[in-house]
């Protein structure tokens, strides 16, 4: 037989070379993707067998014949590896992705191996907790309770209005999405539940956004949800520019008749908001020591004032006029809740066909002072506001002639005006 012999098949071939004095074996010799390999054989029969083999992979496109026999080993084990990966989590992954995933790691690791990494990512981050987002919302509305509640006579951090509301909305928004984990949130289920609010104003929708933004990240610290979660980078959460409230206040012949015919318990919270510009909210919570203590003053504590910053409110000689049968009363100003309070007040209202007003009373006191001393730093200091919103928000509302009135609205000796016994 003549060396070198030629095997062909189609257009692919390899040749066999046979023994010499320096070559003791049969030698293979093919090419692929453009290397030359060569292998050897004890026996012809071996090396034509392979060459047959090869010939027909190589026609056939197959580059499995560039590896060794080594390479193929390798690679068959690594492919079971994977599939034993596929079963056992349902993901399919080639050997080309891992070892170029693997090659990119290794660079940027500069040295460290892929467990080191692995083994220190793990140690930093916490593994998610499924929860149901019901179960959250009552986990979270639960540790803020004592929040609500007055220790050592001081004022509470929370108020029980805010918090119920805040309750309110969360549940509504747990409500929205049963039987799901915090953790399956997405983007479109926060765009959803924000769709379901376009009739309300854009404060209010801000105002529920918060309440959202706050559960979600005390969900984060609680393990219900990935600390890199972009739940907030939803377009429902986007805070909206909220046009500002429309200012509406009494006049002076309004306020006179809610003075005049408001029953003992509601007529001085009525006047402290409109006189003296206090707050619904600080008023209920004034004792009559705060009222009458600081002469010429109401002073509001940073226990009861909604900025928490003491300021002292001048009387003026109208306010004077209609606490003045109250200066023997001791006490809380108001006994009773702030709803009990609206409830009388919007009754009142109600009875001398006065129009709703919101926060009428407090904006009467802010509208007028300034119309009356130009002087949005003085307005501001009695208010508790900064001047900058006095100015954008209260100028220009009332004239001189106005305020003049509304300060002027003093008592006058009424019948159903009369000095109460003090209380314990």
């Amino acid at each position: 037989m003549k060396f070198p012999q030629v095997i062909r098949y189609r257009r692919a071939e390899a040749t066999i070379y046979g023994k010499s004095r320096q070559y003791p074996r049969y030698r293979l010799a093919y090419y692929v993707a453009g290397q030359r390999r060569l292998r050897t054989f004890a026996t012809y029969s071996e090396a034509k067998t392979e060459a047959e083999r090869i010939v027909r992979e190589l026609a056939s496109g197959s580059q499995a014949a560039a590896l060794t026999a080594e390479q193929s080993r390798d690679a068959l084990a690594a492919l079971e590896r994977l599939e034993a990966f596929r079963q056992a989590t349902g993901k399919r992954v080639s050997l080309l992705a891992i070892a170029s995933e693997y090659v990119e790691a290794a660079a940027n690791l500069k040295g460290h191996t892929l467990g080191e990494a692995v083994e220190r990512f793990l140690g930093t981050v916490a593994s998610v907790k499924r929860k149901d987002i019901a179960e959250a919302a009552e986990e979270f509305i639960e540790s803020r309770k004592h929040k609500t509640e007055a220790k050592d006579g001081k004022r509470p951090q929370l108020s029980t209005g805010y918090a119920y509301n805040v309750a309110m909305w969360l549940r509504e928004f747990a409500g929205t999405f049963p039987n799901t984990a915090v953790c399956d949130l997405a983007k479109q289920h926060l765009n959803a539940y924000m769709g379901q609010h376009g009739k309300v104003s854009a404060k209010t929708r801000n105002e529920r956004r918060n309440v959202v933004r706050m559960f979600l990240k005390w969900c984060a610290r609680q393990d219900y949800l990935a600390p890199n979660h972009h739940l907030l980078e939803a377009d429902g959460m986007a805070r909206e520019t909220a046009e500002p409230e429309e200012i509406d206040f009494y006049t002076a012949a309004e306020l006179r008749a809610l003075l005049e015919n408001a029953d003992a318990d509601v007529r001085p919270v009525i006047a402290l908001c409109a006189l003296a510009g206090v707050r619904v909210q600080e008023a209920v919570r004034l004792t009559w020591r705060d009222v009458f203590h600081v002469p010429g003053h109401v002073e509001i504590s940073t226990a009861k004032s909604k900025t928490r910053s003491r300021r002292l409110v001048t009387i003026c000689p109208a306010l004077e006029r209609w606490l003045a049968p109250y200066r023997e009363r001791s006490g809380a100003v108001w006994s009773k809740s702030i709803d009990m309070f609206q409830e009388g007040f919007a009754a009142l209202r109600e009875s001398l066909k006065i129009p709703r007003r919101r926060n009428g009373l407090r904006h009467g006191f802010v509208s007028y002072h300034f119309a009356l001393h130009s002087n949005e730093n003085m307005t501001a200091a009695e208010a508790g506001n900064s001047p900058a919103m006095v100015h954008k928000n209260y100028k220009g509302l009332a004239t001189k002639a106005e305020a003049e009135k509304w300060f002027a609205v003093r008592a006058e000796p009424l019948a159903n005006v009369v000095s109460l016994p003090s209380e314990a």
